[in-house]
């Protein structure tokens, strides 16, 4: 997303003391073709006591972080997508919940939240995480009505026989019987057909992690870049979590999603960062 830039410069006196003409500096025109409407909705936050697991340099050691866990809505002429559908929402009921690693706060459900847009999770078309961790496949049984999005890797990884032990498959499992469509081989997948909403592979965080680029009217290109980066400073330090599937692969990724936000101009958001999060409208207006 390209930012406004002033079109009058400061003038500036000639060595005869007469002033230069105002200069101007052209707004860029937005992208061309349809466009899609981005609501960011808020999913959980996550007050995290040790942020040692972030980075594999030891470079959070004994730090605390405070996370955002957004869900987002993509609305198009041609349907609705769901980004990511945070944490179960049964935690809204006890929040906060305090383990020995992190505080989650819930204060309203991503039901309630789409309700404020009359959009009820039927009416949604298409759904789709960029991974298979809890925190972004809370609700994943909610949407199984919808069609499903998923990199074939992720996918498999998700109804391995370890997944289908373990209490995260109780959030999503429905899934398996929904629609789907699978992204395949080195290929993107364009949701609505018309570039307005590709989603990239991008696997290393998970064996089939993906990102999702965006086209507004308004706002330019915007890219939502899942686990690529956790902590703010992550992304220019590159730093990989201890927890990643394959550092090498995480590595390639992030090389790959820098490339493409610079191909297409696009304002990249750090999902779990608060501070991108924060700069977003507040739900319920939308980015457009």
């Amino acid at each position: 997303m390209k930012r406004l830039v002033s079109g009058l410069a400061l003038l500036a006196l000639t060595a005869c003391g007469e002033a230069k003409a105002p200069e101007t500096v052209a707004t860029p025109p937005p992208p061309a073709g349809p466009a899609v409407k981005l609501y960011a909705m808020d999913c959980g936050r996550f007050t995290v006591k040790e942020a040692a697991s972030f980075s594999d340099d030891g470079a959070y050691k004994g730090q605390k972080r405070d996370l955002v866990d957004p869900c987002y809505l993509i609305r198009s002429e041609k349907g609705d997508l769901l980004w990511d559908t945070g944490i179960p929402s049964a935690v809204a009921a006890v929040s906060p919940v305090e383990d020995d690693g992190s505080i989650t706060t819930l204060t309203k459900t991503l039901e309630q939240q789409l309700a404020e847009l009359n959009v009820t999770p039927a009416d949604i078309e298409f759904v789709s995480f960029s991974h298979l961790h809890f925190d972004h496949t809370g609700n994943g049984n909610t949407f199984a009505g919808s069609t499903w999005i998923v990199d074939k890797d992720e996918r498999d990884a998700m109804f391995s026989d370890a997944a289908r032990k373990g209490e995260d498959f109780k959030q999503y499992g429905a899934l398996e019987a929904a629609k789907t469509v699978l992204i395949e081989g080195e290929g993107d997948h364009d949701v609505f057909g018309d570039g307005s909403a590709v989603i990239v592979q991008a696997p290393g965080h998970t064996p089939g992690h993906t990102v999702l680029l965006l086209r507004t009217a308004n706002s330019g290109n915007v890219l939502l870049s899942g686990d690529m980066w956790h902590i703010a400073e992550s992304r220019e330090t590159r730093r990989v979590p201890t927890y990643n599937f394959d550092k090498a692969k995480t590595l390639a990724s992030m090389d790959k999603v820098e490339a493409l936000a610079a191909a297409h101009s696009a304002k990249v958001i750090r999902q779990h960062v608060p501070e991108d999060f924060d700069a977003l409208p507040k739900f319920p207006a939308p980015l457009e």
